[in-house]
């Protein structure tokens, strides 16, 4: 008989549900949807599969998605960022089927994405767009059972965009990364202040005084730089489009090359969704003692492979740092096996940022179920009203008003007869 779920630890359950309640006190935004979702369950009869990261705002949504009538079952997007008693307090307290445990291998991770799409869902939730790429290389014959998904994270959009570019995306996908209330928030104050909170977690070092350098100045790099030199750090970005390298500059911080920056910098952190984005020619010049770490979704982008054929040695320092010995003797640490090291050391995003992206998936699940059948087999961006909305209640939530437009207002912003 087929087992309901696979985690690391049932007993783990009371711990779990405890954390979940203290992140649910900082999502009010998710809990008035929940609120209204247990009222109209506009979800009902709809078996979900979710790829996303276990963790404590991630309970809260799936709650929600169960609330609004949902059957939902999780597995991991990531090996390194399950919380494995937030996983057994979901299989526990909330009977929702949980396939994921912090540190498992390639083999077990795509054997439980295996497990997720076993239940046939209708539509799907993913972080990284690994559970619609493995439907449809390996399980096309599921697509048609599909009425349509979301999409969390910047890497996945990158790929969903490559397969409806492509013409081989079988079902329409809201791309929830691509709405305001997330990747402004999300990307920029959640990946800012968790990603420096992964790397103290891992290393206890004081990041005062050293060259920081950041790869990448997207949402998520504007928000880690911002950070970085708000603990005292000197920020160094590197870039590849030039535009983003002005903006930089005008912020205010170093911009040069990576050949350069591997030279100097003290603590590397990549944020691009690329590859290879630090290679072997920058592992030979960075300094002795260099930090290493990603903020990107896949473990790509720190060519890993490379630095393991050129060191010499290889030991594990502490929980997350593993330190490579090169032949000249100098030490390069890489941290969380190049990992997301702000869910492989540390805890995630704050609950209050994940508040909004979360609200989004829901409310993006629900449009989805309104619309199925009727939106093209592409990506699309969640309705703009809708993100207002959001936005609307988080401010709410706040305690915090705004100021709304007089009838003379709104005339003169859609008219074009007033002039000078």
């Amino acid at each position: 008989m087929k087992r309901e779920f696979d985690i690391k630890n049932p007993k783990l359950a009371d711990g779990g549900r405890l954390r979940i309640e203290w992140a649910e006190q900082e999502m009010p935004v998710l809990r008035q949807i929940r609120e209204r979702f247990t009222k109209e369950r506009p979800l009902a009869g709809l078996r979900m599969a979710a790829c996303l990261h276990v963790t404590t705002e991630t309970a809260n949504l799936l709650h929600t998605l169960q609330l609004g009538g949902a059957d939902v079952v999780i597995c991991a997007s990531n090996p390194l960022s399950t919380q494995d008693d937030v996983a057994a307090s979901l299989v526990t307290h909330f009977e929702i089927p949980v396939y994921a445990v912090k540190g498992e291998d390639h083999a077990t991770y795509y054997q439980h994405i295996y497990a997720a799409l076993d239940t046939h869902p209708h539509m799907t939730m993913d972080d990284g767009a690994d559970l619609v790429s493995t439907l449809h290389k390996e399980r096309p014959e599921q697509c048609s059972e599909v009425a349509g998904g979301t999409e969390e994270t910047t890497t996945g959009v990158i790929r969903l965009k490559a397969m409806a570019a492509a013409g081989a995306l079988r079902f329409p996908v809201i791309a929830v990364n691509d709405s305001m209330t997330k990747h402004f928030f999300d990307n920029r104050y959640g990946t800012g202040q968790s990603t420096i909170d992964g790397i103290v977690r891992a290393t206890n070092i004081l990041l005062a005084g050293k060259n920081f350098v950041v790869a990448g100045y997207g949402w998520c790099g504007k928000g880690l730089a911002m950070r970085a030199r708000g603990i005292g750090a000197n920020v160094i970005v590197t870039e590849i489009d030039p535009v983003a390298a002005i903006e930089a500059v005008m912020d205010g911080f170093r911009v040069m090359p990576m050949d350069e920056a591997a030279v100097i910098g003290d603590v590397f952190c990549t944020v691009t969704g690329d590859m290879n984005v630090i290679d072997g020619p920058d592992f030979e010049k960075m300094k002795d003692g260099a930090i290493v770490a990603n903020s990107g979704h896949f473990n790509v982008e720190i060519n890993i492979p490379a630095l393991e054929k050129m060191a010499k040695g290889k030991r594990k320092m502490r929980e997350f740092v593993d330190a490579y010995t090169m032949p000249s003797g100098r030490k390069i640490n890489i941290l969380g096996e190049g990992r997301l090291i702000n869910l492989a050391a540390a805890e995630g995003h704050p609950a209050s940022v994940m508040d909004m992206s979360f609200a989004n998936q829901a409310l993006s699940a629900e449009y989805m179920a309104q619309n199925s059948g009727k939106l093209e087999k592409t990506v699309h961006r969640l309705p703009e009203k809708l993100d207002r909305e959001i936005a609307r209640i988080k401010l709410e939530g706040m305690g915090i008003h705004i100021d709304t437009l007089t009838e003379e207002q709104q005339k003169y912003l859609t008219s074009w007869e007033e002039g000078t």
